[in-house]
């Protein structure tokens, strides 16, 4: 199979920035003191692998590809700054150190995809920001873990249900327009009923934004079909 050679030049410009990786990482160290789950380079690579994943499967052209990319690597750069508000920020941050380097309406759509991204105020304004949505809020994994005291991660359910969801898998399928995640759950930690006490509203989200993109939102958990 020949390898496909394509080129993403705004989301080189925005990975390989130094403050970029720099607000990351502190964002790393800001949510684990939050005792939250992985919010650093792990989980900046893992949704915008998932994004692309996903804009390829749908027919995206190139260019929107490259702003799925950008969008979700850096979609929480703000956690530095607040949790609470770490979507705005982060969408302002972008803004302030690209404006003179991305053009306008394709970095007003990274901005647009970054604000809209945290579930108290999602709005969908564009195919990229539905995407970023679908990519976040299915990253539930056991690697997002940060306590290594299992008697500790027992204690929390948001820690509990990551640290049993031992695969998580999406599938794209264009014809029948469905995008479904398929998770596998060690109950041995976690029922399935705690997994929605805490992801109902997440699941929520990524049907709204599957519905935005023409596509029907599906759930698999340990191969029955919920959603």
């Amino acid at each position: 199979m020949k390898k496909e050679n394509i080129s993403y030049p705004i989301f080189d410009l925005i990975k390989n920035h130094e403050i970029i990786s720099a607000w990351i990482r502190n964002s790393y160290f800001i949510t684990k003191e939050m005792s939250l789950t992985e919010h650093g380079l792990k989980h900046a690579d893992f949704i915008s692998k998932r994004s692309l994943e996903i804009a390829k499967a749908i027919d995206l052209n190139i260019k929107n590809q490259d702003l799925v990319l950008s969008a979700s690597y850096c979609h929480d750069i703000g956690n530095f700054l607040s949790r609470t508000y770490h979507h705005y920020f982060g969408s302002m941050l972008i803004f302030d150190i690209f404006k003179d380097k991305i053009d306008i309406q394709d970095l007003t759509i990274i901005m647009q995809a970054i604000a809209n991204h945290d579930k108290e105020d999602m709005k969908l304004v564009h195919p990229v920001a539905a995407i970023v949505i679908i990519a976040d809020k299915s990253d539930v994994r056991r690697e997002r873990v940060l306590e290594t005291d299992l008697e500790k991660i027992k204690l929390d359910i948001h820690d509990r249900v990551n640290y049993s969801t031992i695969e998580n898998k999406m599938t794209i399928d264009n014809k029948k327009k469905t995008i479904t995640l398929k998770l596998k759950i060690d109950t041995q930690y976690c029922s399935i009923m705690e997994y929605f006490e805490i992801f109902t509203a997440r699941m929520n989200y990524c049907r709204l934004s599957a519905e935005y993109l023409g596509y029907h939102f599906g759930l698999v958990i340990n191969d029955f079909k919920l959603l």
